[in-house]
């Protein structure tokens, strides 16, 4: 009897809804065919010798297609990281690759599933071109990837983004508020565009659309001459400020990218301070990465697991798996990492949302004349200081 057939598996970047789902689709998958599943630990960094992993069977799978994050671990920093900011991608050391060689020979592994963002994914394709037996699986909540209609965990994050606008909604009302949410996204503004657009926001900022922070007041404004005395703001952590700053609670190093956050309480700041106008920020941060998977997740994510095996199988190594509505295809990793997927601009959603009044921050003024005039009659020491807008400094964009 032949050695037993081998298939590794690993999950790297952030934790993400779904992920759990994809490792019982592989192993169910895997399992059938006659595969050995060896899940490693910790992302790339249970895969460099001396490697750190365990097996994976039926009965230490059961019941995690609902849990959210991962059971094998997963880091978004440290030795294995070939991405900085939108376009960077960075080499691994060969010393690195050395070692997931060795483990490679050592486990004997078949091929080796990598489930990640375009950080991860990217060093997917540095191992494939190493010579190694690789296939990649789509994951982030930002939906930045390209080559896939959608990435699993995407949908999770929108549902918790579309709840906290519910929620900020009748409080913004009773007070008479405008509130801000800053999501997440880093450089693409999916989750803000999807979550804006479910959760009735009236303003959209987003990184793939220039604003003005006075197109922002002008929008406040014409809903208060409406008798709307409220308003609700969705602002991706990766849109720019006027001028092309972007905000950062961390700056980038060779072991992590940037840490994005904080423009969301300077909008709301700079509201209040431009139109005498109580204005709070809410930052949802990691609770959109937390939680189970909404059932679409699930679904996405166990035919991800089962069709990256079906790679594997078929010797179709250096391959992603995508979601091309309504089918499981794949597409080379290169192509998927070769840029980020981001918001098209003059997209039919675009389209929509603007049909219906929502504000992207770069149209000047409303064809309603009288909400013009009010803009243009108020003096600078008013509520509203149209030009200029004091700003306040930043330093350089290091990005």
């Amino acid at each position: 009897m032949g050695q037993r057939r081998r298939i590794g598996i690993l999950t790297g970047g952030g934790d993400c809804p779904g992920l759990n789902a994809v490792i019982r689709g592989v192993v169910k998958t895997s399992l059938h065919l006659g595969y050995e599943v060896l899940g490693f630990l910790k992302g790339f960094e249970g895969l460099a010798a001396p490697a750190k992993y365990k097996v994976l069977t039926a009965e230490n799978t059961t019941g995690i297609l609902v849990q959210g994050g991962t059971i094998l671990g997963s880091t978004n920093k440290g030795r294995f990281n070939a991405t900085r900011g939108e376009d960077e991608r960075m080499q691994l050391a060969p010393d690195l690759i050395e070692a997931v060689k060795k483990s490679f020979d050592e486990l004997q592994l078949d091929g080796l599933i990598c489930v990640g963002g375009d950080g991860s994914l990217t060093i997917a394709q540095r191992l494939f071109e190493a010579g190694l037996p690789i296939v990649g699986v789509p994951k982030t909540i930002d939906n930045d990837l390209s080559c896939t209609d959608f990435s699993f965990g995407f949908f999770s994050a929108v549902a918790c983004a579309t709840d906290a606008l519910d929620r900020l909604h009748s409080t913004a009302a009773s007070h008479e508020r405008t509130m801000v949410l800053e999501v997440m996204g880093r450089h693409a503004g999916w989750i803000a565009l999807y979550a804006g657009i479910a959760g009735g926001a009236d303003v959209i900022l987003i990184p793939e659309i220039d604003w003005k922070l006075e197109n922002v007041c002008a929008k406040i404004l014409h809903r208060r001459e409406m008798g709307k005395m409220f308003t609700l703001i969705v602002v991706a952590e990766g849109a720019k400020l006027p001028g092309g700053k972007l905000v950062k609670q961390e700056a980038g190093s060779e072991l992590k990218q940037a840490r994005l956050g904080g423009i969301g309480t300077i909008l709301a700041d700079l509201i209040q301070q431009h139109m005498n106008l109580e204005a709070r920020c809410v930052v949802l941060g990691h609770l959109q990465r937390g939680g189970g998977p909404t059932t679409f997740d699930r679904a996405l994510a166990t035919q991800y697991g089962a069709h990256a095996v079906r790679l594997i199988e078929e010797g179709r190594f250096g391959q992603m798996v995508c979601y091309d509505a309504p089918e499981i295809r794949s597409v080379t990793i290169e192509e998927a990492v070769k840029k980020l997927g981001r918001v098209d601009p003059n997209s039919s959603i675009v389209i929509a949302a603007k049909a219906m009044g929502l504000s992207f921050g770069d149209i000047p003024g409303y064809s309603n004349p009288f909400v013009n005039s009010r803009i243009s009659e108020l003096p600078a020491s008013s509520k509203y200081n149209p030009s200029p807008l004091l700003l306040p400094k930043f330093e350089e964009d290091d990005m």
